[in-house]
């Protein structure tokens, strides 16, 4: 809204200063503080509100003890991080833009199937929440709207099916017919991926923070046309544009996690956890890097992994010695590391750590190829 208002005063009365708004890197930054302070403040108030209503986290038996006391905790503050991106979003960002209105309609309706999630799960008391194929159910329309968006629309329609290869020069991929069922699978990997990292006070926060500022910088480049000339990357008009709502995404989870770090005083939840997976990977198929996800969002891969190699394993012995076998103590893997006797904010630390080195490693792919 601002962005057309400034634009609209800049071309009337040419007031000096006021072309400034044109420029991505001007909004970006503002759209980030902006979305830190409604963080600021609306979280003690959203906190305040759950904490009356007694919207708190029920922690299950057989996870880890020190988590019992968490039990109570208020959840659902995804909330907090939905409201802190969309308002920043709608006042700096260029509304007509394709990839804007894609990333957050992904975003909000995934937020919106992880809030009924929770409110089924904390509210009504239902101990599954959202039943899992109607949770994949709105994950698979937001992954064939994205998918359809890119196949058909004009904006895309030069690379529309194609992907870089990371760490190849001048080299694309083209999937083809089989470029919606890709969509669909990566939102919906991304999107529960985060959801299982969300285990630890502050995890899947501080991760997805870091990876959201590698993805500013490559949705950047990839839309300025002398940096992705430069860079021998795919150039996408436009694509620039999704800087502004990654920045949105930064600050909020900037602001978030002053009440989520360790001891955490509310939770993300499903609405939380859903919307910002799903961000993660409709920005990454919007920039062309789907293949990076694994690397970029190595830990939220990692976290999977370890949650299908302890499923495939228990059933496996089960069905061949009649016990079933564990290859971790517990998954996802955090809490493997916990039973393992590390604390919480060390764990979280160094899978911050991880992030951050896979996160230099991502954006080194640019050049080292």
């Amino acid at each position: 809204m601002f962005y057309y208002l400034f634009d609209y005063i800049e071309k009337l009365l040419s007031p000096p200063g006021f072309g400034v708004f044109k420029y991505l890197t001007f909004r970006s930054s503002i759209s980030a503080i902006t979305a830190l302070f409604i963080a600021f403040f609306v979280g003690p108030k959203i906190i305040n509100f759950l904490k009356k209503k007694q919207i708190g986290e029920t922690i299950r038996e057989e996870g880890p003890q020190s988590h019992l006391q968490k039990a109570g905790t208020p959840t659902m503050g995804g909330l907090i991080i939905l409201l802190s991106i969309v308002i920043p979003v709608l006042l700096w960002s260029d509304l007509k833009s394709a990839y804007i209105l894609l990333a957050l309609f992904g975003t909000l309706f995934l937020g919106f199937v992880g809030f009924v999630d929770d409110y089924l799960k904390v509210v009504k008391k239902f101990p599954q929440g959202l039943i899992a194929r109607y949770k994949l159910l709105g994950q698979i329309i937001v992954g064939l709207v994205v998918g359809f968006a890119i196949y058909y629309l004009p904006e895309f329609a030069e690379y529309n099916t194609q992907t870089t290869l990371p760490f190849f020069k001048n080299m694309n991929w083209d999937f083809s017919y089989l470029y919606i069922p890709m969509v669909i699978f990566i939102i919906t990997a991304t999107s529960n991926a985060v959801n299982l990292t969300d285990g630890l006070d502050g995890l899947a926060m501080g991760t997805i923070t870091f990876v959201m500022l590698s993805l500013a910088v490559m949705s950047y480049v990839s839309g300025n046309i002398i940096w992705s000339d430069y860079l021998n990357i795919i150039y996408l008009p436009g694509s620039g544009e999704l800087t502004v709502f990654i920045a949105a995404i930064i600050g909020a989870g900037l602001g978030f996690l002053w009440f989520n770090f360790y001891p955490a005083q509310i939770f993300m939840g499903d609405t939380g956890s859903l919307a910002l997976g799903g961000a993660f990977g409709i920005i990454a198929i919007l920039i062309k890097k789907e293949l990076l996800i694994p690397l970029l969002g190595g830990v939220f891969f990692i976290e999977t992994l370890s949650v299908i190699i302890q499923r495939l394993y228990f059933k496996y012995t089960k069905k061949k010695f009649g016990i079933g076998k564990r290859v971790f103590k517990m998954a996802p893997i955090h809490h493997h590391y916990e039973m393992l006797g590390w604390a919480e904010p060390k764990i979280v630390m160094r899978f911050y750590i991880v992030t951050i080195i896979l996160a230099i490693i991502s954006l080194a792919s640019f050049k080292i190829r």
